[in-house]
């Protein structure tokens, strides 16, 4: 037997896809929304973090004291 032979038995198998969309959409907006609505100095600071030299001594300074 066909897994869409499955899918046919089941009754109201039909409003799955849709609430797969709405959340789909819905985590994207709120992601959009999010990324506009955030302070960009803390952006600017959190894409920094993997390229400054500073932070990473100071972070490997730290860690050889532990």
């Amino acid at each position: 037997m066909k897994f869409i032979n499955y899918l046919t038995s089941i009754s109201g198998v039909g409003i799955f896809p849709l609430i797969s969309l709405l959340m789909f959409v819905a985590f994207f907006v709120f992601l959009g929304i999010y990324v506009l609505k955030a302070d960009k100095n803390r952006l600017a600071y959190i894409a920094s973090l993997p390229i400054d030299e500073n932070n990473t001594e100071k972070n490997s300074e730290k860690d050889a004291n532990l």
